[in-house]
């Protein structure tokens, strides 16, 4: 009873953060902002994936969070060598 209700409140605030993070992504003022706002977007996916794996007790979500880390990973280490070099492959 409690868990229902302290997922529910988990997912309004995981959900307002994406939407804060989007509109940050929409109006920031530079580039490595939207950057970081998009960041922070995944981190808030992988937490709403692994909440909607607990509600329906499945471990199928914990895998698709479990991917959705490693792209976003690996999107950020890809802009972050674009940033610093000026090309990603060498």
């Amino acid at each position: 009873m409690i868990l229902d209700y302290a997922l529910g409140f988990a997912f309004v605030c995981f959900g307002l953060g994406l939407l804060i993070c989007l509109w940050r992504v929409v109006f920031a003022p530079s580039i490595p902002d939207r950057v970081l706002a998009l960041d922070t977007m995944v981190v808030n996916m992988i937490a709403l994936l692994v909440l909607y794996g607990m509600y329906y007790g499945t471990g199928i979500y914990f895998e698709a969070a479990m991917l959705f880390a490693m792209t976003g990973f690996v999107s950020s280490v890809a802009y972050a060598k674009f940033i610093l070099r000026g090309d990603i492959i060498e």
